[in-house]
């Protein structure tokens, strides 16, 4: 299992899907089909975590191409205030969290409506915390996250 850090989360482990190989620096690590693994921790995330942490927030503005200020303006914010969030200095509000899915699923080309996103965003938070270790798989079909 290789502890997929580069993505900067610190809960993604890949089963499968990538090669090691040593390099004059060392080890190296090169990941198979690494924008469908993106696609699908980003598809996870707007799914399944009830509350996007700092990290998580980071990975999806990451994901869009937007620097901090640019998500900063789409958002009616400033760009110190994002970046507080993805610290970890102070909890993305939930506002905020439910338009970065949005824009993230709308990024992705899925045809979803926006009041049924933030009905579906508000009832995961009802939810039981959910695990913190998640296993990366590559199939035939594309990438699946599991809780590992």
């Amino acid at each position: 299992m290789h502890h997929y850090t580069e993505s900067g989360l610190r809960n993604i482990w890949l089963a499968n899907g990538y090669n090691l190989h040593k390099t004059p620096h060392g080890k190296g690590v090169a990941f198979d089909n690494i924008e469908g693994l993106h696609r699908e921790i980003g598809r996870w995330l707007c799914a399944y975590r009830p509350r996007l942490t700092g990290a998580e927030f980071r990975f999806l503005r990451h994901e869009l191409d937007l620097s901090q200020a640019a998500l900063a303006s789409l958002l009616g914010n400033d760009a110190q205030a994002v970046a507080l969030w993805e610290k970890g200095k102070v909890r993305v509000p939930a506002w905020a969290d439910r338009l970065m899915r949005a824009l993230y699923r709308e990024h992705m080309g899925e045809n979803i409506k926006i009041r049924k996103l933030i009905e579906t965003v508000a009832e995961l938070e009802t939810r039981k915390p959910q695990p913190t270790r998640f296993e990366a798989r590559e199939t035939a079909k594309g990438w699946t996250l599991k809780a590992a």
